[in-house]
């Protein structure tokens, strides 16, 4: 018995670097998370003044799960692990309470 495996794709110089895509297994896309975060918090009526005033504007509510590589957290479990005292609430504005939640990520190691 014999396999054939694929030819690689090539690219071509006129295929512009924008379409072409690379993911690495385990590894956290920051941006893609980014991304995730910003579109489950931004529908929530800022200023907010606790993790409380965020649940609304969550699809799942406190369920919404964040997932990217090795990384998977729900918005419960964001929360505590973020929260440990050293939130920044109230957050003026989604773009504030993502860069902490980013910052509190990495500083916590998760990436």
């Amino acid at each position: 018995m014999s396999y054939e495996l694929p030819t690689p794709a090539k690219f071509t110089p006129a295929q512009p670097f924008s379409q072409v895509v690379v993911v690495q297994v385990g590894m956290v896309d920051k941006e893609d998370l980014r991304q995730q975060f910003t579109e489950a918090f931004e529908g929530a009526d800022y200023p907010v003044n606790s993790p409380m005033d965020l649940v609304p504007a969550l699809p799942d509510g406190p369920a919404t799960s964040f997932e990217s590589g090795d990384f998977s957290m729900t918005a419960m479990e964001l929360n505590s692990e973020i929260s440990g005292g050293d939130s920044e609430f109230p957050y003026e504005s989604v773009e504030e309470l993502v860069d902490d939640l980013m910052e509190g990520l990495e500083d916590s190691g998760h990436f």
